[in-house]
């Protein structure tokens, strides 16, 4: 073959193999990955979830998360806590998130925020519990005075009593956002910071409110501090408080155990009502006193009354709650406030009802920094 029939064959060869090529099918692609679930929301913001690993050898509790609800005031929505010989454990009593979010839609019983202190651990400013006074016009507000001042409270809470008074309860941020939110990995856990630009409160209340909130997580402790500033031109009255629901993981009441130290109660005219009355009760060597150490088992005791001139220490004042699985085991959980009382409420008729201990306290806040209103929960 001369040389002329070599490159004419080189070259059909190459283009054989270069046809070949191009019929060969290009190189799959890789599966599509299943998209990232789309973060819950509850009250227009993401739910969040402040976490850690244990460190510890599991011969002691250590807090482990804690789920909160920026949408709705900072709910602190669940805790768990890693319990020796249970694994980790949920400590409020709660729904799943999912479940919380079909219910906190603000419709229906949820339309004035009812529904934030139904669970988990609302935060209640800038009032607790309470309010009365006579009902406006079209039966929306509850009209009451402070020091001159009309207020005109949502009337969100109708009396278990037939043909008795709606009032206002619990306060004005269960359907506030917290703004500006900021997490950070401490050396033990994790810490987030916000701030609720309250104003007056939609029209209900004096003055104006700018709330500093910190959630702090670690083994040892879930830290609460809650600052009210008021930036407006005029005092204010204000109460930061907590609902929290502990659960019961047993369901039986004779496992909880209570101690609260207070050496007084508040009278009320009725548990359908409860107002108090303005009178105090000496609670030693009575069914009320929950002073022992040890606690005093809750059993099938009603409890829906107000403790106060709290004995403290360094300031705060400690709430224990106990749970016990077995005789050789006992998890101890305490409740520290600094200015609080105590309000525990745990109806007996459901023996799954959470203990709930809440606390508070109404200082007058003038055009000045106040110092700030601190609640710890400590294994």
């Amino acid at each position: 073959m001369d040389k002329g029939n070599k490159r004419l064959g080189t070259l059909l060869a190459g283009l054989t193999l270069l046809a070949a090529g191009c019929r060969q099918q290009p190189p799959s692609e890789p599966a599509p990955q299943p998209a990232t679930p789309a973060a819950v929301q509850i009250g227009g913001e993401d739910v969040l979830t402040l976490s850690r690993k244990a460190t510890g050898s599991g011969n002691k509790p250590e807090f482990l998360s804690v789920t909160l609800f920026p949408g709705r005031g900072m709910n602190m929505f669940q805790v768990t806590a890693a319990i020796p010989g249970k694994g980790e454990i949920p400590l409020m009593h709660s729904p799943s998130v999912k479940d919380a979010a079909s219910q906190l839609t603000s419709t229906g019983k949820d339309q004035q925020g009812n529904g934030s202190f139904g669970f988990g651990g609302a935060f209640l400013i800038p009032y607790p519990n309470r309010i009365i006074g006579e009902p406006s016009s079209d039966g929306k507000s509850v009209v009451t005075q402070w020091r001159g001042h009309t207020l005109a409270l949502p009337a969100n809470f109708p009396s278990k009593n037939p043909g008795g008074r709606t009032v206002a309860i619990h306060g004005l941020i269960n359907q506030a956002k917290v703004e500006n939110l900021q997490t950070q990995t401490t050396a033990d856990g994790e810490t987030v910071t916000g701030v609720i630009h309250a104003g007056d409160f939609g029209g209900h209340w004096l003055s104006g409110t700018d709330l500093n909130l910190s959630i702090a997580l670690t083994g040892d402790a879930v830290d609460a501090t809650i600052t009210a500033k008021n930036v407006g031109k005029e005092a204010e009255p204000m109460s930061i408080g907590w609902h929290p629901y502990f659960a019961i993981p047993s369901g039986h009441r004779s496992q909880a155990r209570l101690h609260v130290p207070a050496s007084v109660m508040a009278l009320v005219n009725n548990y359908g009502d409860a107002f108090p009355t303005g009178q105090l009760k000496p609670v030693k060597g009575t069914e009320y006193d929950y002073n022992a150490p040890d606690g005093v088992a809750l059993d099938d005791h009603f409890l829906d009354d107000n403790f106060s001139h709290l004995q403290r220490t360094d300031g705060a004042a400690e709430v224990h709650s106990w749970r016990r699985q077995r005789r050789s085991h006992r998890s101890s959980f305490e409740l520290c406030c600094e200015l609080c009382y105590c309000a525990a409420a745990w109806p007996p008729c459901l023996p799954r009802t959470p203990p709930r201990p809440m606390s508070g306290k109404s200082p007058i806040l003038n055009q000045s920094s106040p110092p700030p209103i601190r609640r710890q929960v400590r294994c």
